[in-house]
């Protein structure tokens, strides 16, 4: 098992009454992909978001490279977000700016980098995503699949540590989806970044997966793989397989259907 990048430790997450997480404890591989799956309302969100800093526990600890953000300040917080990307339900592109543009924008926000040098490297980054011929489109013009490659390129550009995906097949079609989780997988193994994926798309978005956490009540079970989970013997984690993953569940290795 690779050493965590990410590790929840003992972390206490309410809402009034509601205790979203309730004494996690939860470790996230170096370079690996994480799917996080679970019912609506079970935190999925919530877990990114703590992740981020943009929440902060009732207790606990949550470590990123060791170290526990819940006790850094804003300047020390936002050196640690500099190490991940994030793409967003709706791919979150800023309409006013064209495809070019929203993806150079991390250059030009983050970085030193001059004009020439910029154009270069967003270059490279379309020419990667097939994005080549649609620097001068808008947002409004591109379809739902277009918007994931540019929002993913975009994400790439500053070459994170860790991505996180929220909810990132949603409303697309069967086949884009398919497309998508090639170019996560593809990606993943190109720029080595680990990998957290929150998704209803079960089990779909298991084929990714080289861990498993399933959030319910509460809590997170963490699995190996997703064949492991119908072997499962706690209810919970029956109830979930039978009516997301059928009773027979058979995993095919994104290697395989590329």
């Amino acid at each position: 098992m690779n050493p965590a990048i990410i590790e929840f430790q003992n972390v206490v997450k309410s809402f009034g009454s509601q205790r979203v997480l309730d004494g996690v404890n939860v470790s996230f591989p170096t370079g690996k992909t994480t799917v996080i799956a679970g019912g609506s309302g079970q935190g999925k969100s919530v877990t990114l978001k703590l992740i981020l800093g943009l929440l902060s526990p009732d207790s606990g600890k949550i470590l990123v490279n060791g170290c526990d953000i819940t006790r850094m300040k804003l300047r020390e917080l936002n050196k640690v977000r500099e190490k991940f990307g994030v793409l967003f339900q709706g791919a979150a592109l800023l309409d006013s700016m064209n495809v070019f543009e929203n993806v150079a924008l991390p250059l030009k926000e983050r970085t030193r980098f001059k004009g020439a040098e910029i154009a270069q490297k967003v270059q490279a980054m379309l020419a990667q995503f097939d994005l080549e011929g649609h620097e001068k489109k808008f947002p409004a013009q591109l379809s739902g699949g277009m918007k994931k490659r540019v929002g993913l390129a975009r994400a790439l550009m500053l070459q994170p540590d860790i991505m996180l995906f929220d909810e990132p097949t949603t409303g697309l079609d069967p086949q884009i989806t398919m497309d998508i989780y090639r170019l996560f997988f593809t990606s993943q193994k190109q720029f080595g970044y680990t990998s957290i994926i929150v998704s209803h798309d079960i089990p779909k978005v298991f084929n990714l997966a080289d861990q498993v956490i399933i959030l319910n009540k509460g809590q997170m079970d963490t699995f190996s793989s997703p064949e492991e989970i119908p072997l499962s013997t706690d209810p919970r984690i029956i109830s979930f397989a039978n009516e997301t993953m059928g009773h027979i569940y058979s995993s095919r290795k994104m290697e395989q259907i590329l």
